[in-house]
């Protein structure tokens, strides 16, 4: 598990206590705890070596006689190299809020060792929501740098806070909001997971240990020996009372035969709750990889872990967050280990009944990227796969993504949007309800550096309507109807009364497109405005036109001056409903024809015909419509629809009034 999730490093807090002796080389010190990891408390002694006050956490570091010699120390080289490390110490414990300041002074560096300064200063500032900064800083380190990874990054990132702002524009119908109490102690809280009615989570806060004893830079006559108190180690722990109401207490699952140093996380049960699989690792061993093992449920809690097999396992790469699918008959997984796609990539394996395990099998390019993906939660009732990936065009750390199939098969993993996820790290989404539109996430959004547990409800505007015939004012049955946001299209198809539904979950621009065989399709927008203050959007006077190859379709209303082919005004609204129709089916070719009556002789009545059809193309031209797709033709008085004449011979103007007429034809589909 990666140590944004499992937060040791990131969290240690070295308390010095009254009888501990004091470190004098404070750079010595920051350097020895930066490359064992414990970043809180590098960053702490870098600020003192280079005479920065304590931040707001109100540590108070012992003091020697050193202030004198500060500014030579630090002078330099030296100083670069304690402001680039102090940087990275802030930004690897997740707090963006200092490694911003840092990264600022380190981007001015010329030295190239700290030429990431700019892409991480572009991190940070992303982070805190400062877009346009991050942008300038992602181009400095575009400009500085030769192409490579963090180039295609950095490139990524600025396509990534452009759409992250668009998409701040027309949030997610999400509410999200902090549990309260005991859920958010003291570490890190985050994985939270359901079985048989019970919460259980996973914690970084402190645990009693026996002190022990760390060399910090061994050899050197300065160095003292510091004692490490009350470390923050990750475990397993099950929840009680109200959550709602603030009252939840937790209490540590008993896990048997597990060491005081061994640490716990991302728990997943079988479907009967008998079974757990967990993460475990002990960064003190010699090769601290992680791995997933798995427990039985006894009268006192559970029984000593046992690793799963190398199907999972291995000395050489880390096994994670494992899920359990809720029919039990798929293990899905977080892994480095090779043959796939970048760093951490999500696996599956067959569960079988007896708990043996299949081989394991990529999820594939749909879910997997070149960068990490974790924490999968899975609902059959919905067949969504839901997980978290930190690829450089999310909005920020880790973001949710969610993908429909069914092992196999994915669709496109699709980002959740704003404000699902933050421009910090949002991960390990568990489900309160049977279509997972409710639920608890982990995000560090509204912390300096540590995951915490939120509630989390989806919301949704309801689009449905009714298609029908326009012509026949009938229901259109097996009629395509899809809609489209910009970020996704959906289909449905028209039940037998011509109805249709979708759920969309922002107020962001839509399109309605109709088809169906044999009619013209239809495309209908709305924008945010008609979409702001509805829970549910009903259309009940859609309709499509049915059409022929080559059976005329008389455009009504159109008009033109006397004896002229100019077209009047209200003559041009009825063409423009023809354009839409044009674009609305961009494969389809059509003839334009005028017709007359027998007023005049054939001559001029084949001029002014085709005058007239000319005219009509013309204008719908000007609409952006191909000229290969339309023809015109005047056929004078040549084909009526009606008498010109009464039976007994006098003149019949409703009669030429009905062949004085414009139409249309499909020619090609």
């Amino acid at each position: 598990m990666k140590k944004f999730t499992v937060l040791t490093s990131l969290l240690s807090f070295l308390a010095i206590t009254a009888s501990a002796q004091y470190v004098v080389n404070y750079k010595k010190a920051a350097d020895a705890y930066f490359a064992g990891k414990e970043y809180y408390a590098a960053a702490e002694f870098y600020k003192k070596a280079l005479n920065i006050k304590a931040d707001s956490s109100g540590l108070v570091l012992p003091y020697s006689g050193e202030s004198k010699a500060v500014a030579e120390r630090v002078a330099g080289a030296e100083y670069q190299s304690m402001i680039f490390k102090l940087a990275e110490a802030n930004r690897l414990y997740k707090n963006f809020a200092e490694a911003e300041k840092y990264y600022a002074l380190a981007n001015g560096f010329a030295d190239k060792r700290y030429s990431m300064a700019s892409y991480w200063y572009g991190e940070s500032l992303m982070a805190n929501q400062k877009y346009d900064e991050a942008i300038d800083a992602y181009e400095k380190y575009i400009a500085s740098n030769p192409k490579n990874e963090y180039t295609d990054k950095a490139a990524g990132r600025i396509q990534a806070i452009r759409a992250a702002v668009n998409e701040m524009r027309y949030p997610k119908l999400v509410q999200v909001k902090k549990l309260p109490g005991a859920l958010n102690s003291a570490g890190s809280n985050y994985a939270p997971v359901f079985m048989n009615g019970k919460l259980y989570i996973s914690s970084s806060r402190p645990q009693e240990v026996p002190n022990e004893k760390v060399l910090v830079v061994p050899g050197n006559a300065q160095t003292k020996v510091l004692k490490k108190q009350t470390p923050y180690l990750n475990a397993l722990y099950e929840v009680s009372g109200s959550i709602d109401a603030g009252s939840a207490q937790v209490s540590k699952v008993k896990v048997a035969g597990i060491p005081k140093t061994e640490q716990l996380a991302a728990a997943s049960f079988n479907p009967s709750g008998d079974r757990m699989y967990f993460t475990a690792w002990n960064e003190r061993r010699e090769n601290p990889k992680q791995a997933i093992f798995w427990s039985q449920k006894t009268g006192s809690g559970w029984s000593e872990p046992k690793a799963l097999g190398l199907q999972v396992n291995s000395k050489d790469w880390n096994a994670v967050q494992p899920f359990v699918t809720p029919d039990g008959k798929f293990l899905i997984f977080s892994s480095d280990r090779s043959g796939g796609f970048g760093n951490f990539d999500l696996w599956y394996c067959p569960l079988r009944a007896d708990g043996s395990l299949g081989q394991a099998v990529n999820m594939g390019p749909q879910i997997n990227t070149a960068d990490s993906e974790r924490n999968p939660y899975y609902n059959a009732l919905t067949r969504k796969l839901m997980f978290s990936s930190n690829n450089p065009k999310g909005l920020g750390g880790y973001d949710f993504y969610e993908s429909e199939g069914d092992f196999t098969g994915w669709s496109a993993a699709r980002n959740m949007g704003y404000p699902f996820n933050s421009s910090k790290d949002d991960v390990y989404f568990t489900a309160t309800n049977s279509r997972g539109t409710e639920g608890y996430i982990s995000s560090d959004r509204q912390s300096e550096c540590c995951l915490e547990l939120f509630a989390v409800k989806r919301e949704f505007i309801k689009v449905t309507g009714q298609l029908i015939d326009c012509v026949t004012n009938q229901p259109i049955s097996n009629a395509q109807v899809s809609l489209n946001d910009g970020d996704r299209t959906q289909v449905s198809e028209t039940g037998a009364d011509g109805s249709y539904t979708f759920a969309i979950d922002s107020r962001k621009p839509i399109r309605l497109a109709m088809k169906k065989d044999n009619y013209f399709s239809k495309n209908v927008s709305y924008n945010a405005a008609d979409l702001a203050k509805v829970d549910t959007l009903v259309r009940t006077d859609l309709c499509l036109t049915a059409f022929k190859i080559d059976k005329p379709i008389v455009l009504n209303n159109i008009y033109y001056e006397f004896n002229s082919a100019e077209l009047t005004e209200g003559s041009k609204v009825m063409l423009d409903s023809l354009a839409r129709i044009m674009l609305d089916n961009p494969d389809i070719e059509i003839e334009l024809s005028a017709h007359t009556d027998n007023i005049g002789g054939d001559a001029y009545n084949f001029d002014l015909s085709d005058r007239r059809a000319k005219s009509c193309v013309n204008y719908l031209l000007t609409k952006q419509i191909n000229p290969s797709r339309v023809t015109s033709r005047g056929y004078g008085k040549t084909k009526p629809v009606a008498p010109n004449t009464l039976p007994n011979g006098k003149d019949n103007p409703d009669g030429r009034q009905k062949n004085r007429r414009t139409e249309f034809k499909v020619t090609k589909k």
